[in-house]
C-alpha cells in the first residue's frame, strides 16, 4: 500500500496525539512527544490542525510531523517502521520537494530520530546537519530530593504569572494569559502541569511545563526558564526537580529535556539536577 499525507481532519488531532503517546518508549531515540504538540497548541486548535502532517498507509498512521514554524519539521515516526525504506522514501520525497506541501523553498530543517532511515535519505537528497543539541534524561524509578523552594500548580487563576514570567525567561517570548488557557484546553494538557517557583520573599523566579506521555513513559520538560532577574541563584536546578518530581508523579518512567549545546549554562542546570547528557543530535539542514 501507498504511503499517503495529510492532514488531521476535524476531530481527529486527539488520536494523533494519542498515537504520539503510544510511541514514546523508555530507552528508545527520543523523538516528536505530545507534549511538543502540547506547547504548541498555546496558538489553538485551529493553528495545531493546520501546522500538524500525517502519513498514513492502509488507514493507520505511521509517521506525525509537526511544523513548528515555516522553515522546521519536527518528525515522529512508528517505532516499527523507523527503517522501513518505502516509508522513509516517502518521507524523504515529500520533505524535500516543496511541490508536495510540507516544507517551502529554501533553508529548512527537519528533527527526526538519530536512528531512523529518513535522516541517511536526506542527506542523500543533499540535506547538511545544523547546530548540535544536547538531550537529557532523569530516570524516576526512585523519589526526587526537595528542589528547596515553594513551588505551585499554575491553575486558570494563576495562568498570568506562569505567562509572566515565561516572558521574563526569553526575550522574544509572546506568552500570555490567553495563550496558556488555548494551551490547557487541548487535550495533550490533560497529562500536563505548568510550575512555578517562588524564592523567599514570594516573587516568581522561574517555570516549566511538563508533559507526561502516560504511565511508564518518558515525560518531557518544554519549555522551563528562569526569570531573568533572578539568574545565578539555583532556581533553575529547583524549578528542573520540581519538574521531575511532578512526572514521577504523573506516572512517567523518566524526564526528558533538550537544549542547544551551546547553551552550556543549561546543560549545566539540568545536570545540577540529576539529568544525564546523552550523545549530541542535530537536525538535518537544506540551505538552499
Amino acid at each position: 500500500m501507498v504511503l499517503v499525507m495529510g492532514r488531521p481532519g476535524g476531530g481527529e488531532l486527539g488520536a494523533v496525539v494519542g498515537v504520539l503517546r503510544e510511541w514514546q518508549r523508555e530507552g528508545a531515540v527520543a523523538q516528536l512527544h505530545p507534549g511538543d504538540v502540547g506547547w504548541f497548541w498555546r496558538f489553538g486548535a485551529e493553528a495545531v490542525g493546520g501546522a500538524v502532517r500525517v502519513w498514513r498507509r492502509g488507514g493507520r498512521v505511521l509517521a506525525v510531523g509537526l511544523l513548528d514554524g515555516e522553515r522546521l519539521l519536527r518528525l515522529a515516526t512508528a517505532p516499527e517502521v523507523r527503517r522501513d525504506e518505502a516509508v522513509a522514501r516517502r518521507l524523504a520525497e515529500d520533505l524535500s520537494r516543496p511541490e508536495r506541501g510540507v516544507l517551502g523553498e529554501g533553508r529548512a530543517c527537519v528533527e527526526a530520530p538519530g536512528d531512523a532511515l529518513v535522516q541517511e535519505l536526506l542527506a542523500e537528497e543533499g540535506w547538511g546537519t545544523d547546530e548540535p543539541w544536547t538531550p537529557l534524561r532523569r530516570e524516576l524509578g526512585e523519589p526526587v530530593e526537595e528542589p528547596g523552594v515553594r513551588i505551585e500548580v499554575t491553575g486558570p487563576g494563576r495562568a498570568h504569572v506562569r505567562a509572566a514570567v515565561q516572558r521574563a525567561a526569553f526575550d522574544n517570548s509572546t506568552f500570555t494569559e490567553a495563550r496558556w488557557r488555548a494551551m490547557a484546553a487541548g487535550p495533550p494538557y490533560d497529562d500536563a502541569r505548568c510550575l512555578v517557583a517562588h524564592d523567599e520573599r514570594g516573587a516568581a523566579v522561574a517555570a516549566v511545563t511538563v508533559w507526561s506521555a502516560g504511565p511508564g513513559r518518558p515525560g518531557l520538560l518544554e519549555p522551563m526558564g528562569v526569570h531573568r532577574e533572578h539568574r545565578g541563584r539555583g532556581f533553575g536546578r529547583a524549578i528542573a526537580l520540581a519538574a521531575a518530581a511532578a512526572l514521577r508523579d504523573l506516572g512517567a518512567s523518566s524526564a526528558f529535556v533538550c537544549t542547544p549545546s551551546a547553551h552550556r549554562a543549561a546543560v549545566a542546570t539540568y545536570v545540577s539536577a540529576g539529568f544525564r547528557p546523552l550523545p549530541e543530535v542535530r537536525d538535518r539542514r537544506r540551505d538552499g
